[in-house]
């Protein structure tokens, strides 16, 4: 069950990645916003192969990594997105502006994902037990955003039903105290799982 959670992230690592290669020939907003794809990219790969336990844990790069996810969300994220701002090489979909709440509550929630994940960091990892044992939703924590597909509906719809656990801005578990105690891998595949949501719903997959 931990191990899928973590394939999640891996998951969203080559989602990301592919649009931000796909960029060549991409000129104005279309490459600004393909270039702070690039970014997070990164810094998702990074987080990601700590934990997946391929790199050792470093807390101080978790939260570099989560800073620079959080200046790319939120507003900064969807004021890339102009309406009708569909020229090649973008992979957005129509979709993004005939359901704009939607995408800039997920925009929104990375955010304040990010800024959890970046408070969460000193806790370690629960894979690694030791000082993130006893944090607030112990294992569960981790594993809560395994059991569905990556890009599959179960990611969506945990993510976007304001009756949901995850829907609405009334989410317990986007409180910034909540995820502050959480274990860091815990937070991170909320995070992971977010983005995910948003691929499928507003991004053309290529094949």
């Amino acid at each position: 069950m931990k191990r899928q959670s973590y394939l999640i992230a891996a998951s969203v690592v080559t989602a990301i990645s592919a649009a931000a290669y796909a960029h060549t020939g991409a000129t104005g907003i279309v490459k600004e916003r393909m270039d702070a794809m690039s970014v997070m990219s990164k810094a998702v790969k990074s987080i990601s192969k700590m934990m997946m336990g391929e790199t050792p844990y470093d807390a101080d790069v978790v939260k570099q990594g989560a800073a620079l996810i959080k200046n790319h969300a939120g507003e900064a994220m969807t004021s890339q997105f102009p309406e009708g701002s569909l020229q090649k090489p973008s992979v957005a979909k129509p979709e993004i502006w005939t359901n704009w709440d939607e995408f800039v509550s997920l925009a929104d929630r990375l955010g304040v994902l990010a800024d959890g994940l970046e408070a969460a960091a000193d806790n370690g990892p629960m894979m690694a037990g030791g000082n993130a044992e006893g944090h607030m939703m112990g294992e569960g924590g981790a594993n809560m955003m395994g059991g569905g597909s990556m890009m599959g509906d179960g990611a969506s719809g945990m993510m976007s039903g304001s009756g949901n656990m995850m829907g609405g801005g009334r989410d317990m578990m986007l409180d910034p105290a909540v995820l502050a105690r959480m274990p860091a891998d815990g937070v991170f595949n909320m995070l992971a799982q977010t983005c995910s949501s948003c691929h499928t719903k507003f991004r053309i997959e290529k094949k």
